[in-house]
């Protein structure tokens, strides 16, 4: 990897060899050997002059001020990594991660884009991924398009890897095992999904941590990333996640889904480094656990 520093909006790197133009056949190829750069973004920012030379340098303008398409809204962000590319997010519980129709605030797109107003920084807002409304833990965000498209290919790919932990109903009798059963939605309730066999392909591994008498706490790992499908593909194994009354969970302990997005682990999009992010337990998951583990 060759070394390369930022220069306001532009990257800056070494020119590999004396006669290299952006627009010269092969030229992709060339600078690929030296970062990653996906061949179509690459052509773009060449045929609008986004990449030029001064004297035996290459800049490419990879961060161009951008104005967030969210509305700014004051939260107290809680940023467990970030550098100039990325930033990864503890989302809490209530808070959907982006809106789902015009003009809805209070979600963590409204939060994210306030975090850069306020720190000075002209990004958009690109989640990588999403968790549910009530779901807790790791988000990750690219903040400008050179990593938007990686992480997008990255994810495609399924090399970015989310383990989440979750407390199930129940006495689980394999400790260890995998789902593999196609997810649809559900006719009958919108918004509900369910194991359908002419569903999108679902898999998911799970390993039970502890189990105590009122359910266990479990640790799941996705293959696939389908609305709701680790509380579909528990409940469909019988062991419904605690507090989520949707797919036949209850809130007796518990006022939500008890899941939490724990790990994050990536390869970072530029530089190519291994990323491992992890997210402690929200204070109501922690005491709901004790709570179960005492009964």
């Amino acid at each position: 990897m060759i070394t390369w520093s930022r220069n306001g909006e532009w990257l800056e790197l070494p020119l590999p060899y004396e006669q290299w133009k952006p627009l010269k056949p092969g030229a992709v190829e060339e600078l690929a050997a030296y970062l990653p750069v996906p061949r179509k973004f690459f052509l773009r920012l060449a045929s609008q002059g986004l990449i030029r030379i001064d004297n035996n340098t290459i800049q490419l303008k990879v961060f161009p001020q951008e104005k967030a398409a969210f509305k700014p809204e004051s939260y107290p962000l809680d940023v467990l990594f970030e550098d100039e590319f990325t930033l990864v997010v503890n989302k809490p519980a209530g808070k959907s991660v982006h809106p789902s129709e015009a003009g809805q605030g209070g979600t963590l797109a409204n939060a994210v884009a306030h975090y850069y107003e306020a720190t000075g920084q002209a990004c958009g807002v690109r989640h990588i991924h999403r968790l549910d409304q009530d779901t807790t833990g790791v988000v990750l965000y690219a903040k400008n398009e050179w990593a938007h498209v990686l992480l997008d290919e990255a994810m495609r790919e399924k090399q970015i890897d989310r383990r989440y932990i979750a407390l199930a109903h129940g006495i689980f009798k394999e400790k260890e095992g995998w789902i593999d059963e196609p997810i649809g939605k559900d006719r009958h309730q919108p918004g509900k999904r369910r194991v359908a066999p002419n569903g999108d392909q679902a898999v998911t591994h799970y390993r039970v941590v502890q189990q105590m008498k009122a359910g266990a706490l479990v640790e799941v790992e996705l293959e696939t990333g389908r609305t709701h499908q680790i509380r579909v593909h528990l409940s469909h194994l019988g062991h419904p996640l605690v507090g989520d009354t949707l797919y036949g969970g209850s809130s007796r302990l518990f006022q939500r889904q008890a899941l939490h997005g724990e790990r994050l682990l990536f390869k970072h999009p530029i530089t190519q480094n291994e990323v491992v992010v992890q997210a402690p337990y929200p204070l109501d998951f922690k005491m709901l656990l004790d709570q179960m583990s005492m009964n």
